[in-house]
């Protein structure tokens, strides 16, 4: 008996590794060779491809594609019908489709990507970024920044907690749990401690 929930409209394919506690809803397809971790959730009509990683804790709502070449760290957020794709130069007539033509996306540890962001692959969203809703990401995101728009830019700071950031005039901010940050740059922030 398995100790993970797969509702009766979802597949899973033999040889998928599953995480305890985890739950995949309505028309879910998690592929052969995908591993998920522990206690995530998969909502309605979830697509989990072959060599695809998980970590624990994720969310995944409804309508999300992880295609070959992504990678979740834990405590991932996937908004609903946000997008990653996996080719850089996809073409229907002379088709890229095998392992060595996919680019790695890394999303590191407490990333949130807001409903119908696009992620472009290949570029890695850092420890706690924050992406906005319909935001499309083509280069990488920094630790803890907050990114809007086409293309993305970064529009503040936020803590892995979920605070925008207010940086003093020494460049320290302290979140609503007492954790300390540090503007390193325009482009960087530094979790203390």
């Amino acid at each position: 008996m398995s100790n993970y929930f797969v509702h009766e409209s979802a597949y899973v394919d033999e040889g998928a590794e599953i995480g305890e506690g985890s739950k995949m809803w309505h028309f879910s397809h998690v592929m052969g060779k995908a591993r998920i971790g522990e206690h995530c959730i998969l909502g309605q009509n979830v697509f989990v491809a072959n060599q695809v990683t998980v970590g624990n804790y994720c969310k995944i709502q409804n309508n999300v594609s992880l295609y070959e070449g992504v990678i979740l760290e834990d405590y991932v957020f996937c908004g609903p019908s946000m997008v990653f794709t996996n080719v850089k130069n996809p073409r229907c007539q002379f088709p890229r489709n095998t392992s060595s033509d996919y680019a790695t996306t890394w999303v590191k540890l407490g990333v949130s990507i807001g409903a119908n962001a696009t992620i472009v692959c290949g570029v890695t969203l850092h420890e706690g970024a924050f992406v906005a809703a319909g935001a499309v990401v083509t280069k990488d995101v920094p630790a803890y920044a907050m990114v809007a728009g086409v293309p993305a830019k970064i529009i503040g700071w936020m803590s892995a907690y979920g605070d925008v950031l207010e940086f003093d005039a020494e460049g320290f901010a302290i979140d609503s749990q007492g954790v300390k940050y540090h503007l390193i740059s325009s482009q960087s922030v530094q979790k203390i401690g």
